[in-house]
């Protein structure tokens, strides 16, 4: 990637950094939160960052945990709403889908089961432990990248982890 002083301040190479991630930006948010969101938050995130993308520094860290930290943190100003998804999933399970034949909703009930339980496991997470596991899980960021990410320790990510597979055990079985 083209950068100047490493930092990306051209536009051209901003649109291959756009080029590169924007899917995978996308399709984070959407598993955090929901598809009619994820495109709008996606379109923010890349705006946030070409608009600061003269803060970027190449020297200090990645494209994907700067994008992914932009992300996150558009997604925490939802966390109010993340959380009532999750906790009205666990009640209500997923929307059912209209257009499936009957044998597809039994086949998909066990499925549901663990939906509906993983996503009330979810919501008794903290935010921070939240944004921990559905990075690694959903973004399949490392450690050094959830850390970089979130402007945290490594040493936290991996304290949150630990402590987000202790509970999620705990409500799973």
């Amino acid at each position: 990637m083209r950068a100047i002083k490493g930092v990306i301040t051209a536009p051209d190479v901003f649109e291959a950094v756009f080029e590169a991630h924007y899917e995978e930006i996308r399709r984070y948010i959407a598993r955090r939160l929901d598809l009619g969101v994820a495109e709008d938050l996606a379109a923010e995130t890349f705006l946030i960052a070409f608009r600061q993308r003269d803060r970027f520094d190449a020297v200090v860290g990645g494209v994907r945990p700067w994008l992914y930290g932009i992300a996150t943190n558009l997604i925490g100003r939802h966390r109010r709403a993340e959380v009532r998804r999750y906790r009205a999933l666990a009640r209500t399970g997923p929307p059912p889908d209209e257009e499936a034949p009957d044998q597809r909703i039994v086949d998909r009930l066990s499925a549901d089961v663990t939906v509906d339980r993983l996503a009330g496991a979810l919501a008794r997470l903290s935010q921070g432990e939240r944004d921990v596991v559905l990075l690694v899980a959903y973004g399949g960021l490392g450690y050094d990248e959830v850390a970089e990410a979130l402007g945290i320790a490594m040493g936290t990510v991996a304290s949150r982890l630990s402590r987000a597979r202790t509970k999620l055990r705990e409500v799973l079985g």
